[in-house]
């Protein structure tokens, strides 16, 4: 048998494989671009979702409800915290000091409906606690009377239960600032905001009340920031809020909202609580000092008449 080869074929076939050389080549290296570009794509996303993670996890706010009881007046004082945890971890390491933050609500309204400003002031690195000062037994607020239409025990109170958290705080969060307390009140709250930091002076750096009615804000020694609302039904007693010459006089900052006062929580619009995050930063971050009024006489520390 004898086997013949066809020269002819054979460099037909040598020219076809020549011919597929540079084809197959092409094709490896879109292969291999194809694949870089994956890689680099996945390596994008996953850069992306570790940023988005340590972003996440630094802004991260734990929300507990403590049920505190104060034994010695028998009383269950409910709080709301607020606490970035990076924040409270640095502050374990002994890295920095948190500032406090106490949040009063308004009658009718629980010590959970102001997470708007609890969430930005612990975002801010702040230790908040919001305080459930009206307990379903509690008899209803006063409507008439004398001083501040008879609510004078319902801010004597209020400053009782604000002592009490600190005195848990301090226990509980020992690496915070005590001396320089953010108060916060909405409506009958900021009347024992006012009410407090005319009593404490030294340890009140700043005031923040949503539209409070009763105690004049001329009381507070701190720097102080008021928002005010559309009015109504929920007019200020006369003198509590001054006159535009002496808020400036006495380092008054007032912003009129333009919204009905039952909304100055979380039951408003978010345009709204906007507009009042953003004012409240502005004032926090301006690090002027504060007033200098006159020191507030006794008749209005707590316990004495109005």
């Amino acid at each position: 048998m004898s086997l013949t080869v066809n020269q002819g074929d054979v460099a037909l076939d040598q020219s076809a494989a020549a011919d597929r050389r540079p084809l197959q080549s092409a094709v490896k290296t879109k292969r291999r671009i194809t694949w870089k570009r994956k890689l680099l794509i996945g390596a994008a996303v996953l850069l992306g979702l570790v940023v988005v993670a340590m972003t996440t996890t630094q802004l991260a706010i734990r929300h507990d409800r403590l049920p505190l009881f104060d034994t010695a007046r028998s009383r269950s004082v409910p709080v709301d915290i607020y606490l970035r945890r990076d924040k409270e971890m640095a502050a374990l390491a002994g890295m920095t000091q948190l500032p406090v933050a106490i949040v009063n609500h308004g009658n009718t309204v629980g010590s959970s409906e102001y997470s708007f400003i609890c969430n930005m002031l612990a975002a801010r690195g702040f230790l908040v606690a919001s305080i459930q000062h009206d307990l379903p037994t509690d008899p209803p607020i006063s409507m008439k009377g004398y001083p501040y239409v008879g609510r004078l025990p319902a801010y004597e109170r209020g400053a009782a239960n604000i002592e009490f958290v600190l005195g848990e705080l301090k226990t509980r969060e020992p690496n915070a600032d005590y001396s320089r307390l953010l108060l916060v009140g909405h409506s009958n709250g900021g009347d024992i905001s006012v009410f407090y930091a005319a009593a404490h002076p030294d340890t009140v750096a700043k005031v923040v009340t949503l539209d409070n009615l009763r105690v004049p804000l001329e009381f507070v020694r701190s720097r102080l920031l008021s928002f005010r609302s559309l009015g109504g039904d929920f007019k200020p007693d006369v003198g509590v809020v001054p006159g535009e010459a002496d808020r400036d006089k006495d380092g008054i900052d007032v912003v009129m909202t333009g919204a009905p006062h039952t909304e100055l929580n979380d039951r408003g619009p978010e345009a709204l609580k906007e507009k009042i995050n953003k004012a409240l930063s502005e004032f926090l971050d301006k690090e002027k000092p504060g007033p200098k009024r006159p020191p507030v006489t006794t008749q209005y520390a707590p316990g004495a008449p109005y």
